[in-house]
């Protein structure tokens, strides 16, 4: 091999290794996404489309948003939060307007990063809203719900086309949730149904967020999602229900107080920790009523370290306790 082919293999090499390390480089922010893309698949009209799109960050040094933004007028995109300690996980709500638009609609939703380096991730989302069924309202909201009890929604659906169309049957994942239709007319190329949605009492607290799914004998788009939200609340509730105490020094005391709230007036018969620790001290009220700020006091042991304690407080007359967590680290 004479000079100057060596030269040119060199030059080659240099140069690959360069645009791969340029490609690792411009990599890192989109590692933290969970998806690269999203397709919302077909839904109907007025249905409410969107999706969680979870970011994690994966490095020791901080991560920030600085902006996010779509390329159609069809999308938005919100972040749940800007700032993203490590390890620390956010997320970008994405929506389609499936109201002003129909057919296929394509959109990019552009997040942009300005630490620990600037970066644009740009994550391609698309969906294909039919304009032969609608939806009202565009999804089941169930709100703020009562844990134990069963609530209950319906939604119209709406098609136009066929005199023959059907929905065939009524899917969902979620064990909590139980759904049926009702054919409410049929005739002249148009088909009404109702969706009735039960949410039962075995939800746990918290935000819920699930799909049911339509399955109709249209070939064309067998599948229709309906998106299903709630909210469901405990009789009981503690805020709040994680406590940081911080960084303290041995033999310092820490004070703190607790909000117990109840739907209806309650008694506190006790707080208890999970573990035989002495270091929390607590004083609970006498009286019964909605809302208890409990007083407690923390001191320090002598041992430093990282510390956690989860709490028990049982209620008169509930068969189970509420618990919450207070957690912090002593330094020598």
């Amino acid at each position: 091999m004479n000079m100057s082919m060596r030269l040119v293999l060199s030059l080659a090499l240099i140069l690959g290794c360069a645009i791969s390390a340029q490609a690792e480089e411009l990599s890192w922010a989109q590692k933290m996404f969970e998806k690269q893309k999203h397709d919302f698949g077909v839904v109907a009209r007025g249905a409410d489309a969107r999706y969680r799109l979870k970011v994690t960050n994966l490095y020791k040094k901080t991560v920030h948003i600085s902006n996010v933004r779509t390329t159609c007028g069809c999308s938005a995109a919100v972040p749940s939060k800007t700032t993203l300690a490590s390890l620390d996980s956010a997320y970008i709500e994405i929506s389609m307007n499936t109201v002003r638009f129909t057919r296929r609609k394509d959109s990019n939703v552009i997040v942009t990063f300005d630490q620990p380096q600037y970066r644009e991730v740009r994550i391609p989302v698309t969906a294909y809203i039919r304009t032969d069924v609608v939806l009202s309202p565009g999804s089941v909201k169930f709100g703020p719900t009562d844990q134990g009890k069963d609530a209950k929604r319906k939604i119209e659906i709406a098609y136009a086309g066929r005199d023959d169309w059907k929905i065939l049957e009524v899917n969902t994942d979620s064990r909590h949730i139980e759904a049926k239709v009702v054919e409410k007319s049929r005739g002249g190329g148009r088909v009404n149904y109702e969706l009735n949605v039960t949410l039962k009492g075995t939800a746990p607290v918290g935000p819920l967020r699930e799909q049911i799914f339509l399955i109709t004998n249209d070939v064309r788009g067998r599948q229709v999602p309906v998106l299903v939200e709630a909210r469901v609340e405990s009789d009981v509730a503690v805020t709040p229900d994680v406590i940081s105490l911080g960084t303290l020094f041995p033999g310092v005391d820490k004070k703190f107080n607790v909000v117990i709230r109840g739907k209806e007036p309650i008694a506190i018969v006790k707080i208890e920790c999970d573990s035989d620790r002495e270091a929390f001290k607590v004083r609970l009220p006498k009286s019964t009523r909605s809302v208890h700020v409990i007083p407690m006091t923390f001191t320090s042991p002598n041992k430093p370290g990282d510390f956690s304690e989860e709490f028990s407080v049982t209620i008169a007359g509930r068969p189970e306790p509420v618990t919450f967590k207070a957690y912090g680290k002593i330094v020598p």
